[in-house]
């Protein structure tokens, strides 16, 4: 099999492209390896145009349990199944890296699947998936502006570490991904931990230079390669129905779009719409109203494009800085544990929050995370929030994505689990969608969480700041972008935190990029919108209710000994399923001792805790306790102290006289005092009754039934 490789030394680790028949059928093809990690990455296009309005580009990252060397999945399936939402975010993280440089007129479908082969649990596969798609993306017979790069950077201990290993990235302050080519900057991924503008900036010169040559690298191997690309057709449209659109609906639009209320906008569109369809039927020309349609979307792009960049105008008439109208209201479902609506302009999220036990905790299971969440953030937009029709078929990608980024913001500000112990779930449901409804949901959480009592430690909020870029390099930013900015304008960045800093970025473009130095700006001005919408929060609820709603549960925390976990969890679970069935509480017990106690009652609590401090007591001798006779023998009475632990009273310690029979002093099933008079060696208790009551006290009837 002939090979071509091409190796580079990068931040201290060996990086190797290999180009082979090895998936021949493919129209381009490479292996890719970094340390130990190895991902095979492949590009296939479709030989005919589709009949679409879009350009169908597909990625998939797909994770092998093999590549972790795990055997994972249902015990009658034991294989991989649906994406993890960690291979759906490191898919998208691909796609809004590369979809920008692919011409956006093409009608083929290109499918790029990232298989994921080994991982060595250090180095994140998702650094050779973006360099490997760009590779094969530049390899293939679909035009690309590329090449493009992606890297990990990350702040920790105040230093600057690129492409770090997971454990490193678990005490970072900042952890990010940025993606671009040679000359720009067009995707970011950040998590921090309140940082400030100034780092983000240092960050993203220090990746923008390793893009750089990370890019002149993937440069160099092309040259090794002959690459036909196919044309591009582009849409052609009758000249008659051409003039009609530049004069009649053109005139329309400059009349009648740009309006004080986005609903007035939208319902002129609707106009200009019905306008061209009338015109096509008169013409008898109807079969053209797809490519008619997309002149008519070109056109909006430039009169919006022309109108914020000459005239600072927008399409509700808004400043370029400034903030929708923004309404806050919390405790507005009267059984959930706690809610928070943000409403800004016609962008409205309403959060949800459910307090559960720590064991209803997410499990995660995958090839690279493994482990309990505690924490979980789900976002929902349903089709009527954009006024139409469509099934509920379950969260997409952008769904899932949108989630983990409220997620990401969030996170930072939560309690610990040792002072707050409780797992949160969080639901933002959009009931209206206007732009920005991610960092609506940030926004919503964060007054939820604080109208739940989850003792955050301060609001978060969030901001989406747009791009309109001119043909001469002229750019002006537009603050808090809504639904025709956002669908017309060249960039979404969206900033996320508290008054003390960043906690989440992300950003897509659908031009080349932007520079670093944009990037300073958009986050100055994210930083004055952030505290104008935290000063509003704060004015609605400025710190976490005291107490707990009363439809929440109750959680008790104590700890036992190690060497006693097998005593309360029993043989076969007996004894702890005991304790859960008594009780009514649910009891988890953690490897070094800790157990929590979750009940829908406090007296529910109480009786669970009282039964396993029962079963672990050490008791001693000359102790006076309750139990209950579970056994009655000719010789005496088995006394039950706890679930799992009995003691003996020898019928001659029953009374202070002789006794005939056991059942003369004691039935079955009666609670009685006891002492304990023996601890034997092998943990054997030897109790007494008799010295348990008063020594003048004859009457036979020492306990209660």
């Amino acid at each position: 099999m002939n090979k071509k490789t091409f190796k580079k030394e990068f931040a201290g680790r060996n990086l190797e492209i290999e180009f082979s028949p090895l998936a021949e059928n493919a129209d381009a093809s490479c292996l890719i390896r970094y340390g130990e990690t190895v991902a095979l990455i492949t590009l296939v296009a479709s030989k005919q145009d589709e009949n679409t309005d879009f350009f169908p580009l597909m990625i998939d990252y797909e994770e092998k349990f093999y590549a972790a060397g795990k055997i994972y999945g249902s015990r009658f399936i034991r294989r991989e199944t649906r994406p993890t939402e960690g291979a759906i975010l490191t898919g998208r993280l691909v796609d809004r890296t590369l979809r920008p440089l692919f011409d956006q007129d093409t009608r083929r479908k290109v499918q790029i699947v990232i298989t994921v082969l080994s991982i060595d649990r250090e180095n994140d596969p998702d650094f050779i998936a973006l360099l490997g798609a760009s590779i094969v993306s530049s390899l293939s017979p679909i035009p690309f502006r590329g090449p493009a790069a992606g890297i990990r950077v990350a702040k920790i201990n105040n230093e600057v570490v690129l492409l770090p290993t997971y454990d490193e990235r678990e005490n970072s302050s900042i952890d990010s991904f940025w993606g671009g080519i040679k000359t720009k900057i067009n995707m970011i991924e950040v998590g921090a931990k309140e940082s400030q503008e100034d780092e983000i900036e240092e960050i993203s010169k220090i990746s923008f230079e390793k893009i750089k040559e990370l890019v002149s690298w993937q440069e160099e191997i092309l040259k090794n390669f002959e690459v036909d690309k196919i044309n591009i057709k582009k849409p052609e449209v009758d000249q008659e129905i051409r003039e009609f659109i530049n004069s009649t609906l053109k005139s329309h639009f400059e009349d009648k779009y740009f309006k004080e209320t986005p609903q007035e906008g939208y319902k002129n569109h609707d106009q200009a719409t019905d306008l061209l369809k009338e015109f096509l039927e008169e013409k008898g020309k109807l079969d053209q109203l797809a490519v008619a349609e997309s002149i008519v979307f070109h056109l909006l792009d430039e009169l919006v494009h022309e109108s914020a960049l000459k005239h600072e105008k927008r399409f509700d008439g808004r400043k370029l800085d400034q903030v929708r109208d923004i309404e806050i209201f919390t405790g507005v479902l009267p059984r959930t544990h706690g809610t928070g609506m943000f409403l800004r302009g016609k962008t409205h999220a309403l959060s949800i929050i459910t307090l559960g036990a720590p064991g209803d905790s997410l499990m995660q299971q995958g090839m690279e995370v493994n482990g309990e969440k505690h924490f979980i953030h789900q976002y929902n937009a349903p089709s009527y929030s954009v006024g139409e029709t469509g099934p509920n078929r379950g969260p997409g990608r952008r769904e899932i994505g949108h989630g983990a980024l409220a997620e990401k913001a969030i996170q930072p500000m939560l309690p610990s689990r040792e002072e707050f112990p409780y797992t949160i779930r969080v639901v933002t449901e959009i009931l209206s969608q206007n732009g920005s409804t991610s960092m609506a949901s940030v926004c919503g959480t964060s007054l939820a969480l604080m109208d739940a009592g989850v003792p955050i430690k301060k609001h978060v909020a969030g901001i989406a700041i747009g791009l309109m870029t001119g043909s001469n390099g002229e750019y002006k930013l537009l603050t808090d972008i809504q639904g025709p900015e956002d669908h017309h304008g060249d960039m979404d960045c969206k900033v996320a935190g508290t008054k003390d800093g960043i906690n989440a970025m992300q950003m897509d473009v659908k031009i080349d990029g932007i520079t670093p130095e944009i990037i300073s700006e958009i986050l100055i001005r994210a930083k004055k919108a952030r505290l104008e919408i935290l000063e509003k929060m704060e004015a609605s609820i400025a710190s976490p209710k005291k107490d707990l709603s009363p439809y929440a549960p109750k959680i008790a925390i104590i700890s036992i000994p190690v060497e006693k976990i097998g005593g309360v969890i029993g043989s076969g679970g007996k004894t702890i399923h005991a304790i859960i069935e008594k009780s009514g509480a649910l009891v988890e017990i953690k490897d070094d001792g800790t157990i929590y106690i979750t009940g829908e009652t406090k007296e529910s609590i109480s009786i669970a805790e009282a039964l396993i401090k029962g079963i672990v007591k050490e008791y001693e001798v000359g102790e006076i306790l309750e139990g209950k006779v579970s056994k009655i023998l000719d010789f005496g009475a088995v006394i039950e102290l706890s679930p799992n632990k009995e003691g003996l009273v020898h019928i001659s310690e029953l009374a202070p006289r002789r006794v005939n029979t056991v059942d003369e002093i004691v039935k079955l099933g009666q609670i009685i005092s006891v002492k304990v008079i023996e601890i034997l060696p092998d943990g054997k208790i030897r109790l007494s009754l008799k010295q348990a009551t008063n020594q003048d006290n004859t009457n036979t009837n020492h306990g209660r039934n």
